[in-house]
C-alpha cells in the first residue's frame, strides 16, 4: 500500500514538473498567433479564438529571417557534424589503441571540461583575429568541432564494448579501420545520436561566441537576431512578433530533439550481441 501512494507521489511529481516546464513554452505559442487586444486582455486565454497569422507575417516582412535561418541552421548543421567525427575517432583511439601519454592527454581533455566557456572567449577571438576569421562561417563553425565532453562520452562507449567482436572481424580479415567503421561505428549509433543531439541544441542556441565574432547582419545566428528585434521596439513591445520569433527559433531543436529522441537508451549494446 505505501508502495503504491509513493509511486502515487512520484507521478504527480513528474506531471507538475513537466506542466511547469511546457507551460510556457505553450504560452508563447499561442500568444504568436493572438492580436494585440486579445494578449492584453486580462483574462488567461490559453487558446485564442480567433487566431491570426498577423504576427508572422510581420516577422518575416521585417526581418531577413531565411538568411538568420539559413546561418543557423549550417553552423548547427557543420559543427554537429565534424564534433561527431572527431570525437568518435578520439574516443576510439583512447578506448582502443595504446600510445604515448595517452593517459596524460586524456587527463588534459577531462580538465578541459572543467574550465568555463567564458574563460576561453578573449583567446579565441585573438585566434580567429590571426587566421582573419571574424565575421566568417569559419569562427563560427570551427571552435565548436572540439570538445571534451564528446571525447570522454565516446571514449567510455568504446571502452565498454567487448573485445570478442573486434577480435573476430579482425580475423575475418578487416583492419582497423573496418573495424572502426563496420563495428564500432554501427554499436555506437546510440551515443553518436545522442552526442549529435546535445551539439546541435548547444549550437543553435549559442548566443555569446556569434555575438563576439561577427559584425555583419548578413552573418547573424537566430538567437542575435531575436535580440536585436527585441531591441528594434522603442516605445511597446510587439508581444506577439516576438512570440512569433521565439516559436521560429524553437521549432528546428525541437524537431531534431524529436527526431532523435528513440536514440536515449541505456544498453550499450542493444542486441548487439546474441546469444
Amino acid at each position: 500500500m505505501y508502495k503504491k501512494f509513493y509511486k502515487t507521489i512520484g507521478y504527480l511529481i513528474l506531471i507538475i514538473g513537466a506542466i511547469s516546464m511546457l507551460l510556457p513554452f505553450v504560452y508563447m505559442f499561442s500568444l504568436s498567433f493572438m492580436t494585440d487586444k486579445q494578449i492584453f486582455t486580462n483574462s488567461f486565454n490559453l487558446f485564442p479564438n480567433p487566431t491570426t497569422l498577423e504576427n508572422y507575417t510581420y516577422v518575416i516582412n521585417n526581418v531577413d529571417i531565411f538568411r538568420y535561418f539559413f546561418n543557423s541552421m549550417f553552423v548547427a548543421i557543420a559543427t554537429t557534424i565534424g564534433q561527431v567525427i572527431i570525437s568518435a575517432l578520439a574516443g576510439y583511439a583512447f578506448a582502443r589503441f595504446e600510445f604515448k601519454h595517452k593517459e596524460i592527454l586524456f587527463i588534459l581533455i577531462l580538465v578541459s571540461m572543467m574550465i568555463p566557456p567564458q574563460v576561453n572567449i578573449v583567446p579565441l577571438f585573438f585566434i580567429m583575429k590571426q587566421f582573419h576569421w571574424i565575421d566568417t562561417y569559419w569562427a563560427l563553425i570551427v571552435p565548436g568541432l572540439f570538445g571534451g565532453f564528446g571525447v570522454f562520452m565516446m571514449r567510455q562507449w568504446f571502452k565498454s564494448m567487448p573485445d570478442d567482436m573486434e577480435s573476430s572481424a579482425k580475423i575475418d580479415g578487416c583492419n582497423t579501420f573496418q573495424v572502426f567503421y563496420k563495428i564500432a561505428l554501427p554499436l555506437a549509433l546510440p551515443a553518436l545520436m545522442t552526442l549529435a543531439i546535445f551539439t546541435f541544441i548547444t549550437t543553435w542556441n549559442s548566443f555569446m561566441w556569434p555575438l563576439i565574432v561577427t559584425n555583419s547582419d548578413s552573418m547573424r545566428t537566430l538567437p542575435l537576431a531575436l535580440a536585436n528585434f527585441k531591441g528594434s521596439f522603442r516605445e511597446i513591445t510587439d508581444w506577439g512578433a516576438l512570440c512569433a520569433f521565439s516559436v521560429i527559433c524553437c521549432l528546428p531543436v525541437i524537431g531534431v530533439f524529436l527526431l532523435g529522441r528513440k536514440y536515449f537508451i541505456n544498453d550499450i549494446l542493444n542486441g548487439g550481441i546474441k546469444e
